[in-house]
């Protein structure tokens, strides 16, 4: 008399020489007689993998065939699909939620579109249309709780709105950021912009920053506080200079803003004398004088060149406190610099000299024109110069000149009208310096990871709403960077990981039942934790209508 116990599936590997022998037994154990003991019943190794699989699970279900006939019908009808990218969408929106963003644009449509440019911006830069496609690939209709579709006119629209809200939009983002407080400090900059058209409102030729010859720009203003973060942002036509923005930044502080007694601090191209008279009583500047400047101090006998040192110094002449240091890091910059410009002078000298042996009947003339024209491109005239003995020319070094030039190598100065009970030296000298964060600012807008340009669009009004989002884009961007600097990545390598998130669509019978967010990879996981965010595991469809219609050009141009 025996009782069966247990039946199961014993897979065997056995080794003889180099060769390895496999067998699949059907066995099952039983009791007899009190004690347990194991048979074989059938020898499975001719069959194939799907029948020993479905055999081991019919061993697991042998006591609830209806479960296994409910599971196999279920794997017939359940389909699993891969729906939008949610990843970067979600943690891009959640940041810009954190920081007010949302709260100031409304839960409007036009305030969910301005929305979901910026988060299109730092996301992926492109255009009106480029922002289209990539609403149809992301779950922003989720996301963002939209109810209704666009197309890329709405956003070209919806650019008009933001320019005609920006002045609301910055002030109530700096109100809830300081909860109210207003800056004493105010960080101030500007860049230029070239654009690839000519049909731009702000389109003119000006100085240009990029180093693109025949290329018209805009010029952009950047307003920040003492922490660097972007406060206003406003265009200006290519060619206006950069002392001409800092009045109408004066006049926004003081008005849109409200704030009563600030600094201004500005580079010392920005805020010069006429700047300097111009400002309110309350108003107090920080900024810096050119080489030119230093020298005629020199001259006065306010400051001599003895007392440039590594440590600050500070003299007071009228009103006027000067905090000014040599930086001894820079000196050597300069002199590595120069000397690099003297050798590549060196080099260009015997290119010629080769060139008018080889060539007799070449001028020498025309040899000279050459090298004072590269002399006079390299700022290097004052104190080298080329002449010509015979057909050889030599470089001929005015030591004079360079001395006197060398003795503000890594020399600046630093102006303001504070007082010592306002601020000390050191920190008239370390708000100066902050100046550094506006220039990485701009840096992010143009280049790294916002891209202002190219500009796709043309009117006044869209220009100056694709300016405000790039501002929007970047408080966002600084987020990101903030959060994920302990990671080897970039803010985009971030964000494309991110992407990588899909929505999972459950289908039963052809018919979508849920989207569900699966569990992200480990390096979305740590991503998402340092913004300190957690995915939902369900999703609410929203079924909303993107689409891209014709480019109408004439209607984005300039009357």
């Amino acid at each position: 008399m025996y009782i069966i116990i247990d039946m199961h599936i014993v897979e065997n590997k056995t080794k003889a020489g180099k060769k390895i022998y496999q067998s699949i037994l059907l066995r099952e154990s039983y009791r007899e007689d009190g004690k347990v003991k194991k048979r074989t019943v059938g020898n499975l190794s001719n069959c194939s993998v799907g029948e020993i699989a479905a055999i081991k699970l019919a061993l697991k279900y042998k006591d609830n065939l209806t479960a296994l006939a409910t599971l196999a019908s279920l794997s017939d009808s359940i389909q699993l699909q891969e729906g939008l990218s949610i990843g970067a969408v979600f943690a891009v929106y959640q940041v810009a939620k954190g920081l007010g963003i949302e709260t100031v644009l409304g839960t409007d449509f036009a305030g969910k579109l301005a929305l979901w440019q910026v988060i299109a911006r730092v996301i992926d830069q492109g255009s009106r249309l480029s922002a289209v496609r990539l609403a149809k690939t992301h779950a922003i209709a989720d996301v963002l709780n939209l109810t209704r579709g666009f197309d890329e006119n709405d956003l070209y629209d919806n650019l008009k709105w933001l320019a005609k809200n920006k002045e609301r939009i910055e002030q109530e983002l700096l109100g809830l950021r300081r909860s109210g407080s207003k800056p004493k400090l105010f960080l101030y900059d500007v860049t230029s912009s070239y654009l690839e058209g000519e049909q731009n409102y702000f389109a003119k030729f000006g100085y240009n920053r990029d180093g693109k010859k025949g290329k018209q720009q805009l010029v952009i203003g950047l307003l920040c506080d003492e922490m660097g973060e972007a406060v206003s942002i406003e265009a200006f036509a290519g060619n206006t200079q950069d002392p001409k923005t800092v009045g109408s930044q004066v006049k926004k502080i003081a008005e849109q803003f409200g704030c009563g007694e600030v600094t201004l601090v500005g580079d010392r191209g920005m805020i010069k004398s006429t700047q300097i008279a111009e400002l309110p009583e309350y108003f107090h500047y920080i900024t810096a004088i050119t080489k030119p400047q230093i020298e005629t101090l020199v001259k006065k006998g306010v400051i001599q060149y003895e007392l440039f040192d590594s440590v600050l110094g500070e003299i007071k002449d009228d009103h006027v406190r000067y905090i000014f240091r040599r930086n001894p890091i820079r000196a050597e910059e300069i002199v590595t610099g120069r000397q690099s410009k003297l050798n590549s002078m060196a080099k260009l000298v015997v290119v010629k000299n080769i060139y008018l042996e080889e060539h007799p009947k070449a001028k020498v003339e025309t040899a000279l024109k050459a090298v004072a024209a590269r002399l006079k491109k390299l700022k290097i005239d004052e104190w080298l110069d080329v002449q010509a003995e015979g057909r050889v020319l030599r470089l001929v070094k005015n030591e004079t000149a360079l001395e006197q030039m060398a003795l503000l190598d890594g020399c600046y100065v630093i102006k303001t009208d504070l007082t010592r009970e306002m601020a000390e030296k050191e920190v008239v000298h370390d708000r100066y310096k902050d100046l550094a964060q506006v220039e990485k600012a701009f840096r992010e807008m143009k280049t790294v990871n916002l891209e202002v340009r190219p500009v796709y669009v043309w009117k006044e009004q869209s220009t100056i709403g694709h300016v405000e989002i790039v501002m929007l884009s970047y408080m966002i961007i600084r987020r990101l960077q903030q959060a994920w600097a302990k990671f080897d990545l970039t803010v985009a390598e971030g964000l494309k990981q991110l992407e990588t998130l899909c929505i999972t669509e459950i289908r039963v019978n052809d018919k979508k039942t849920a989207l569900k967010i699966p569990q992200p990879r480990e390096v979305s996981q740590k991503l998402l934790a340092a913004l300190e965010l957690r995915l939902p595991e369900i999703v609410v469809p929203r079924k909303v209508n993107v689409v891209t219609r014709k480019k109408l050009p004439r209607k984005r141009k300039n009357p």
